[in-house]
């Protein structure tokens, strides 16, 4: 079965709201072994909403529709459905008596203007809302299900689960697939690279596909398997994952939705090591992503951000001859600052970051950083060189830093 997803509401096209619905939606539709081919945000005018309609209802089985169901003006979804459908409205009198009810029960008068949630379009199907006083409509347009539901995800979602999940699998009869993605985690290329080692299985995909999504540094390659059940989508995604794992190596550091901090807290937790950060450049950044992480304080000692050259040498201990030989974006500063760090928090593991985040060079171009990861057993720095404007080459850096601390607390380390 093919679903589609329109979004209904010229607030997510101002940019005032974000479509968390959609993703929502479309995990739960992947899980129900349903195909979901298109998302759509339409604003809140009827000629473009029922012409989006129209138009999904053609390409698809069925049409998910949230938002515009509520009570006021610009609540347009039921006026949409029967333009579509080329049907008139018509009007519930027992859920009319229904929403009185409940307005009286809270000791409130209900507004005319809520009767509108007892309109829908003539042969449509109200689905319940437990949750809310707008019901969801199911009608029949041409040979597609619409379905419209809340735009408020805490009534959205429980209606789509135990009412509208169910019915689509119905429909679909038998035969159903389920659709099960894994996600293979990797850092230290670029995507083109990770996408040219792995060209060759990208291009044979079928089942499972293969996709890259670059994110904050990271690089990650989706396999998606379609299969009738869990063990035998993991029969066709376990052999490729293989292969990924053989011809990325160690730059593969993690398969699932687990974050590198918490990673790397594990990594300290299971080598009985404290862990804490010297931070310049990041403001606090490496720190806040690990204390973010639940239960970090059995790891993470503190931070201390140091952040001009008088505060590295009072604070960190950095000797002014280190800075006045080597300038504050260097390795040799970093290294004096995981050095200081680890004595005065004190802590097992140090990582610090310096750097010129711009737009001020601080000696050397913008978007240079240090980061120096310091433990028991060693202590190394590496120079990047990050693109981006201010921010992007912050949240760069903060991701590299952890990623320098996963190799220097499992002694992979670096090249280069």
């Amino acid at each position: 079965m093919i679903v589609e997803t329109l979004a209904v509401g010229t607030e997510m096209l101002l940019g005032q709201i974000v479509n968390t619905n959609a993703a929502e939606i479309g995990v739960r539709l992947a899980e129900s072994g349903l195909d979901h081919y298109r998302q759509m945000v339409v604003g809140d005018n009827l000629e473009r909403l029922a012409a989006a309609l129209e138009e999904a209802a053609v390409r698809s089985d069925a049409v998910i529709v949230t938002g515009g169901i509520g009570p006021t003006q610009d609540d347009i979804t039921r006026e949409a459905m029967c333009a579509v459908a080329g049907v008139g409205m018509v009007f519930d009198e027992t859920f009319a008596d229904h929403l009185r009810r409940m307005w009286e029960a809270r000791g409130r008068v209900m507004p005319e203007s809520n009767l509108r949630q007892a309109e829908y379009p003539e042969g449509a199907v109200m689905i319940p809302n437990p949750r809310g006083t707008a019901p969801g409509l199911r009608l029949r347009v041409g040979g597609a299900w619409v379905i419209a539901l809340p735009g408020v995800p805490q009534e959205m979602l429980p209606m789509l689960e135990e009412s509208v999940l169910p019915f689509l699998m119905a429909e679909d009869g038998g035969g159903r697939m389920i659709l099960e993605s894994r996600l293979i985690r990797t850092y230290g290329l670029p995507e083109s690279q990770v996408a040219e080692i792995l060209g060759d299985l990208f291009a044979v995909a079928g089942n499972p596909t293969m996709a890259f999504l670059a994110s904050a540094g990271e690089i990650k390659v989706r396999l998606t398997a379609r299969a009738p059940d869990g063990d035998a989508a993991a029969a066709l995604l376990d052999p490729v994952e293989a292969l990924v794992r053989e011809r990325l190596g160690r730059r593969v550091f993690a398969v699932g939705g687990a974050p590198i901090e918490e990673i790397v807290l594990g990594l300290a937790r299971d080598q009985g090591w404290t862990l804490g950060t010297a931070e310049s450049a990041t403001g606090g950044l490496v720190a806040a992503r690990l204390t973010s992480v639940p239960g970090a304080s059995q790891v993470f000692v503190g931070s201390i951000v140091a952040y001009t050259g008088a505060a590295k040498q009072l604070h960190l201990g950095v000797p002014a001859a280190v800075i006045d030989g080597h300038g504050v974006v260097s390795p040799e500063t970093a290294l004096a600052m995981a050095a200081g760090g680890a004595a005065r928090l004190p802590s097992d593991v140090v990582v610090a970051v310096t750097g010129a985040a711009g737009p001020d060079p601080l000696g050397a171009p913008p978007g240079t950083m240090v980061v120096a990861v310091r433990t028991p057993k060693a202590a190394r720095a590496r120079v990047l060189h990050l693109p981006g404007d201010r921010e992007r080459s912050r949240t760069l850096a903060t991701t590299a830093a952890l990623q320098m601390l996963r190799l220097g607390i499992t002694g992979e380390w670096w090249t280069g």
